[in-house]
Formats: structure tokens, C-alpha cells, sequence
């Protein structure tokens, strides 16, 4: 304790150096955790989105993953129902499970017969239910809006689709869409060729399996499982923008049954995605270990995908950032290690006679290590403490500031946060690695104080 209080007295006997050093470290911290917790709230803030649109774990067939793009029906879940009760009956698996909906995956060609106009689209089967309680987690409380999902409480033959679909189908006014642009004229002349089409799709649409509930529609032909071409039309109830353009220009949603109408007919419908959310991220690992065992029990050949991998780029962001804040807190680490040095170097050529009096007196070489070291580490102490209280407050002021800001992958807005108080890891190292710099850069003078003879250090001016 003795010498602790003398090491303390001591890095004030400068105030304005151990102030400048101090504040260095002050300020390393500040950015350090502030920069940390903005990235701890755009990871947390992807998972949301991502968890949201497509829970955390996908069921598939088998082969469905890696192949089933090019023909969705070809892995497709017959007893899709079963299987779904199978897991939300599971006594293990019940406790960790928020949403457990199937989904059904399609391709095919998007047409609007008014315009003359067709593309291909992308396609989906949901229950709005489900879907609509798959946007209400928010496992990392940060309080994101939860937006209705379009289709809740639109009948069976009711659609969403893309703007950039609906641009490209020309039906911006008829819906109508704000800002939409319009077709640019052009010299080449498919108005024979689009009637054609058109007029055949309309053949197919009217035709008794389908059918036609008003407003703006849009028919959607595919392949069914035997081959056969088959029309439904749908009302477009709304348009809604997604995050990324190749998705937008071609995506459509649909209740489950019209799009099991459209791939099977009048034959039983199927699934090829059961869509599982958790109550919380931290479940994974359990629960895909105990959806192998209960898959393996009941001989059902299906595959699990996890939210990273069936969406990669959370990963690739991941990465990125924290590569960035890698790169952030080295250079900071740096900055405070020889601003510490700097300063104890000083003092130690300050205070050679100090230190000859010291050892002349009897102090080992050990004690006069131990006083630089313990001068350090007061500094650094001081410093990170410091900092961290400055970013708490800094990261409760820019959460509450009402800043927001729009997410690469998504369409709307969402809150700018920091999520430092949530993050005890990140405090907490943060704290202890900025100290252990602050003291292990200042055993180097510290070492070369200790190694000075009584002699050298009594005779220096």
C-alpha cells in the first residue's frame, strides 16, 4: 500500500505530462468502445432482419439447398404437415421455438396482360399468420419497428410483389406507385410477339382452375410437377420494396395454398421450406443437434441450414467490420503503448538522483521496478476508467438522439444505436487491454531505471 500511494503521488508530480497521457488514453478508450458498440448493434441489427424475413434455421429436403433452384418441386416435403407437428410436438425442441411455418419456393414467368408485358420471377407460398409473428422477435431488445406483413387478412388469391417488378410490368399507375418510371419509348416493335404471349397466358388464365377476385392482377405461369404449363392470377394487394435490386425486379409472395395450386394442380400441395425460428439465437446449437436426432429417429431425409448460410453475406459483413475494428483498436493499442513510454521514459531521467538515493538507501532493484510500473498502471487505470464512463455516456446520448440510418440489405430506416452497455465483453476487455498496455509499456523505462548503478545515478546532473 506504501507504495502504491507513492506511485500515485508520484505521476502527478507533472500534471501536465501525466494529464496529456492520461487524456490519450481517455480518448483511445472512447473510440474503441464506441466504435465497438456500433458494430455489437449492426450485427445484432442484421440477425434481427435476417431472423425476421427467415427465422434462423431452414428445413429442406435433402439436395434442396445446393440444387433445388433450378427446379424447387424435384426436393420438395410431402408430408410437409407431419413434420411440422413432429417438431413443434418435441418436448426438448417446444421450449425453444417461436415460429415453426412452412414456405414454398417457385419459379416462373410473371405476366400482365393489359400492358403486354412478361419477365421471370421468383417466388414465394407463406402464411401471413406466421409471417407476420416471424417480424415481431426481437431477440436483442433493440426495439426495431415492426412493420405488418402485407398480406395478413387479404384473401387467398392476394399477391406482393417487388417495385422493381412492378416497374418492369408497367404497373406503376395502375397501382399506383409513387416516383415510378416510366417505359422509355423504343424503335424495336414486340407488340406482335407480347400479344401472342399475352394471349395465350390469358387462355390458360381463363381456364376454370383459376381464378380472378378484381383490381390490379398479374398472371404467373409455371411448370407443374408433371410437366404441364398451369396460369394463376393474382390481385396485387401491395408492392413492397426489397433490399436488393436482382430481388426486387423479380419477387412475388403469395398465400401457401395459391401457390401449391399453381405448382400441384388439384393434387395434394407440398412444401420445400419449413422456416424454424428460436426464441433466442444463443438455442442454435442445441436445437440443430436435436432436429439431426429426431430427423434420424423417424428416418426423414431432410437438411438443416442455418441463417449464416443460407444468407452468407452476414458472415462476409462480419467479418468486414470486425476486421475494421481489429485494425481500429491495434493502431489505438499502439498509440497508448508509446505515448506511456514517452512519458515514464521522462521521468525516469527525470528522477536519477531520486533513484541513486533510493538505492543507496537499500531499495532493491525490484522495488524501483515495481514504483514506474505502478505509476503506469495508475495512468492507465485512471485513463480507461475515464473513457469508459465517457463512452456510456456518449453511446445513452447518440441512442437517444433519434439518428437512423438504412442497412445495405434492407429497405427502410432503422435506429442508429451503440450497444455498449449490452456488450459487458467488449468493456471489459477493452478496460484490461488498454491497462496491461498502459503497464507493460512502462516496464521498459521502468527495467532501465532498475538497472542503473547507485554510482551513475547519485553522480548524474
Amino acid at each position: 500500500m506504501n507504495s502504491l500511494n507513492i506511485a500515485a503521488r508520484n505521476v502527478w508530480r507533472n500534471p501536465r505530462r501525466s494529464l496529456m497521457t492520461t487524456l490519450a488514453i481517455v480518448i483511445g478508450t472512447l473510440a474503441i468502445l464506441l466504435f465497438g458498440g456500433y458494430v455489437a448493434a449492426i450485427f445484432a441489427g442484421m440477425q434481427t432482419n435476417i431472423v425476421r424475413a427467415a427465422g434462423h434455421l431452414h428445413v429442406h429436403k435433402n439436395g434442396f439447398f445446393d440444387f433445388g433452384a433450378g427446379n424447387p418441386t424435384a426436393y420438395d416435403i410431402a408430408d410437409y404437415e407431419s413434420v411440422v407437428q413432429a417438431i413443434a410436438d418435441d418436448t426438448v425442441l417446444r421450449k425453444y421455438l417461436a415460429v415453426v411455418t412452412p414456405t414454398l419456393q417457385l419459379v416462373g414467368i410473371a405476366s400482365q396482360y393489359d400492358k403486354n408485358t412478361s419477365t421471370t420471377f421468383v417466388g414465394q407460398g407463406v402464411i401471413p399468420a406466421d409471417q407476420q409473428r416471424l417480424r415481431q422477435w426481437d431477440g436483442f431488445a433493440l426495439g426495431l419497428p415492426v412493420e405488418p406483413y402485407p398480406l395478413t387478412g387479404t384473401p387467398s388469391g392476394a399477391g406482393v410483389i417487388g417495385v422493381g417488378l412492378a416497374r418492369i410490368l408497367e404497373l406503376c399507375g395502375s397501382l399506383p406507385i409513387s416516383g415510378c418510371r416510366q417505359r422509355p419509348s423504343t424503335s424495336v416493335d414486340n407488340t406482335t410477339v407480347d400479344a401472342k404471349f399475352a394471349a395465350d397466358i390469358q387462355q390458360l388464365v381463363e381456364s376454370p382452375a383459376t381464378t380472378t377476385t378484381g383490381g390490379a392482377t398479374l398472371d404467373l405461369l409455371s411448370a407443374t410437377t408433371n410437366g404441364a404449363p398451369n396460369v394463376v392470377s393474382l390481385t396485387i394487394a401491395k408492392t413492397e420494396q426489397q433490399g436488393m435490386k436482382e430481388l426486387d425486379d423479380r419477387y412475388v409472395a403469395m398465400h401457401l395454398q395459391q401457390a401449391q395450386k399453381l405448382l400441384y394442380g388439384r393434387a395434394p400441395g407440398r412444401a420445400n421450406t419449413l422456416i424454424l425460428q428460436l426464441t433466442e439465437t444463443t438455442a442454435l446449437a442445441t436445437v440443430v443437434d436435436r432436429l439431426q436426432q429426431l430427423f434420424k429417429e423417424k428416418q426423414l431425409d431432410l437438411e438443416i441450414k442455418t441463417f449464416d448460410e443460407f444468407v452468407p453475406l452476414y458472415k462476409r459483413v462480419n467479418g468486414l467490420f470486425f476486421g475494421i475494428f481489429a485494425f481500429i483498436a491495434l493502431v489505438i493499442g499502439l498509440v497508448v503503448l508509446f505515448t506511456v513510454i514517452n512519458t515514464m521514459t521522462m521521468c525516469v531521467m527525470e528522477r536519477f538522483n531520486e533513484i541513486g538515493t533510493l538505492r543507496a538507501l537499500g531499495l532493491r532493484r525490484s522495488g524501483i521496478r515495481t514504483y514506474f510500473v505502478l505509476e503506469g498502471s495508475i495512468i492507465g487505470i485512471v485513463g480507461a476508467t475515464a473513457g469508459l464512463l465517457l463512452a456510456l455516456l456518449a453511446a445513452y446520448a447518440i441512442n437517444h438522439a433519434g439518428l437512423s440510418w438504412q442497412p445495405p440489405s434492407s429497405s427502410t430506416a432503422q435506429p442508429l444505436q451503440v450497444r455498449l452497455a449490452n456488450t459487458p465483453a467488449l468493456i471489459v476487455g477493452c478496460w484490461l487491454i488498454l491497462v496491461a498496455i498502459a503497464s507493460v509499456s512502462s516496464m521498459l523505462p521502468a527495467n532501465k531505471a532498475a538497472k542503473m548503478t547507485v554510482v551513475d545515478a547519485l553522480r548524474h546532473v
